[in-house]
């Protein structure tokens, strides 16, 4: 039984208890007060202490006394003639018994001989002649006459008890996977970092120079506007758009102080539905606030209140009173030792941590460095709070090297190959600090004559994330279309062969879908919602499959994930939690030709297009030239096919048009000018 109190994701940090006094110098956080450090109170709950239940034991069918055979009955009055026949007829029925286990023995496998097997009891009236099993299990089948139905019974019997052994060896572990990390941070401008496994790309996160990572970064802000309506707040941090701060992320410190009886009657209560933004909460407050999710498109940084400040074991929360561990960790020996660590560390109150998953194998000397290593960050967050006039970057995580290590680092990585001097020195630093059972990994220099990623045949993986078609081993496809509001994908069977049995060639294409969905989900980095047309089956037991497949393909994934059944039209909805922006947010920009479109409008159609509104212009009084410059493929179009038209307009309103192709001109670009008459 584990401790619930202490069963709490690193993903998702509840906010269920809050400082019970506020400070008296306003902000919390401004509160130069030292708060006398007390160790956590925690309830152990021993697994010893639970009561065990029994185990039961097998059920036995009670066996009715069999009746006396009548000879058995009769053979103490027997005479001496009958006693030596009924001598004769024990030794047959024992000859027959042991050549009746000898065949027994010949059906039964070696593996199986030592197993004690249910024999058919002989009876004594019939000596020679086996009776049939009297407790016949629903798998076993009646035999035809002539049959021995011994030798059937048991090999109907060790089929049965193979079958558990067959799926066992089909179910049995692969060989562990080669994984390595490749880390690109040569130049300046970009760092990239991919995760292989036996040479497949399952992970890749690259940084940019033009594209600031902000996830995880304080900053002091201010209020700018209060929405009662939505319930959110807009806060100015020092960026160009202002950050999006819902009411349930703002930490009951920050509310302000005179506030209606009824309103601080909800507070004391924690009914925090039943408050108002506009309530407890005016304009041009002061708070620090920690970016949740990056900006993506128009929409500005998601913010929060609630800090948390990570470390490569713990995780501090200041403003919470929440203490716990990561589900991820299992074994309630190993639990129990880690509640024993937790209590005897010191933190002040009013200040929540959990341990994370990295922390499995740590000692209690490594946790107590890493946690006043986080303490004395959070006092340098403060006092920084406290000095900086205005809105600014209070704490910027670590660079993208170190953040990568300290969030996806995995025992498992058996080889770090690293193109950069630099880089190397901080994952060598990154190595010694983990527990000693963790730094079996080995560090390389890449110094072979090609780049890394090329050595290792990545940049193909890697351009292919960018592509909206991805083929598959059967020779369908997925479709992958990003938009606004969802992701949609579309199941393909391409050229899938269509054998005899056509359900079953697309049972296999929606299976390998379901698999490499899951992954290009992962490499592109892609959130929200997410709704998947897979190819119509028929069978039930076969989309139940491609469901079962789908969410053991997800389990991988360190975003939280959430899916629906398959429809009746073929359609499953995915809710996955964005990291970040998407991948392709720092390495592309918007079409210069179509606006992100995807499609250009044709020449003949753009042609039209501008001698409309040449004509237009040309009807209007006092209009005496017209000078066009255009694309040249759409000027040689209007000068070759729409001469006709252009010298009757010139005639018509007494103008002169000119049109002039420009090759430098982009297919959108366009310039009229009407000259009118002089006065």
């Amino acid at each position: 039984m584990t401790d619930k109190k202490n069963d709490i994701s690193e993903n998702e940090v509840k906010k269920s208890s809050v400082p019970r006094k506020k400070a008296t110098t306003g902000a919390w956080w401004k509160s130069s007060e030292t708060v006398s450090a007390q160790p956590v109170d925690e309830t152990k709950q021993d697994s010893g202490s639970e009561a065990e239940t029994p185990k039961t034991k097998k059920a036995t069918t009670a066996r009715k006394p069999r009746a006396k055979s009548p000879r058995k009955s009769a053979k103490k009055e027997a005479s001496p003639a009958n006693s030596v026949e009924s001598v004769k007829q024990k030794e047959q029925t024992e000859k027959n018994g042991e050549a009746a286990e000898g065949e027994k023995a010949k059906k039964v496998p070696r593996s199986r001989r030592g197993r004690k097997k249910k024999t058919p009891e002989v009876s004594d009236a019939q000596p020679g002649k086996e009776e049939t099993l009297t407790d016949i299990d629903d798998g076993e089948r009646e035999h035809p006459p002539g049959v021995d139905t011994q030798a059937a019974a048991v090999k109907s019997r060790d089929e049965i008890q193979d079958s558990p052994e067959k799926e066992k060896a089909a179910d049995s572990p692969a060989v562990k996977p080669v994984i390595k990390l490749l880390i690109n941070a040569e130049e300046p401008e970009e760092c990239r970092l991919a995760l292989l496994e036996d040479g497949r790309l399952e992970s890749i996160h690259v940084a940019t120079t033009s594209r600031e990572q902000t996830k995880n970064n304080i900053y002091k802000g201010r209020i700018v506007a209060i929405e009662p309506n939505l319930q959110v707040a807009f806060v100015d941090y020092g960026t160009e758009k202002n950050g999006f701060l819902p009411f349930s992320e703002i930490h009951p410190e920050y509310y302000k102080d005179k506030v209606t009886e009824k309103v601080q009657k909800y507070i004391d209560q924690h009914q925090w539905k039943k408050l108002s933004i506009d309530d407890v909460m005016e304009k041009d407050s002061e708070l620090l606030v920690q970016v949740v999710k990056e900006e993506v498109g128009k929409k500005g940084a998601n913010m929060t209140t609630y800090l948390s400040i990570p470390g490569r074991c713990a995780v501090l929360m200041p403003g919470s009173d929440s203490t716990g561990i990561s589900r991820k960790i299992s074994g309630e020996e190993k639990r129990s030792q880690l509640r024993e660590y937790m209590s005897s560390m010191n933190i002040p109150e009013g200040i929540g941590w959990i341990l994370r998953t990295a922390s499995n194998d740590i000692t209690k000397t490594v946790l107590s460095r890493d946690v006043n290593y986080l303490m004395k960050l959070w006092d340098d967050i403060k006092k920084k709070g406290q000095e900086l006039d205005g809105v600014g970057l209070i704490y910027q995580d670590h660079d993208h090297v170190l953040r990568f290590l300290r969030e996806h680092f995995d025992p498992d990585i058996q080889e770090i190959l690293v193109d950069s001097e630099e880089a190397l020195k901080q994952v060598e630093g990154f190595i010694e600090l983990l527990p000693v059972k963790q730094r079996k990994v080995k560090c390389k220099l890449h110094s072979g004559s090609r780049p890394i990623f090329n050595q290792y045949s990545i940049e193909d993986q890697i351009e292919s994330i960018y592509k909206a078609k991805v083929n598959l081993p059967s020779g369908g496809s997925i479709v992958i279309n990003p938009t606004e509001a969802l992701v949609a994908i579309d199941v393909n069977s391409g050229s899938t062969q269509r054998g005899a049995n056509f359900e079953e060639t697309i049972f296999q294409a929606n299976m390998e879908a379901a698999k490499e969905l899951a992954r290009q989900l992962r490499l592109r980095d892609l959130g929200g919602l997410i709704v998947v047309d897979f190819i119509d089956m028929r069978q039930k037991k076969n989309i139940r499959d491609v469901e079962r497949q789908v969410k053991q393909a997800m389990k991988r994934d360190k975003a939280k994930v959430d899916t629906s059944r398959i429809s009746k039209f073929g359609l499953m909805q995915i809710s996955r939690q964005k990291l970040g922006a998407p991948i392709e947010a720092g390495n592309y920009r918007v079409c210069e030709h179509c606006n992100g479109r995807g499609t250009v409008r044709s020449v003949e159609t753009q042609a039209l297009f501008y001698l409309r509104r040449i004509h237009t212009g040309a009807s209007r009084k006092a209009v005496v030239r017209i000078e066009c410059r255009f694309p040249l493929d759409i000027a040689s179009y209007l000068l070759n096919n729409k001469r006709t038209e252009i010298e009757d307009l010139e005639k018509k309103y007494e103008c002169e048009v000119f049109i002039l192709g420009e090759p430098l001109m982009k297919p959108s670009d366009n310039e009229i000018i009407f000259h009118k008459a002089e006065k």
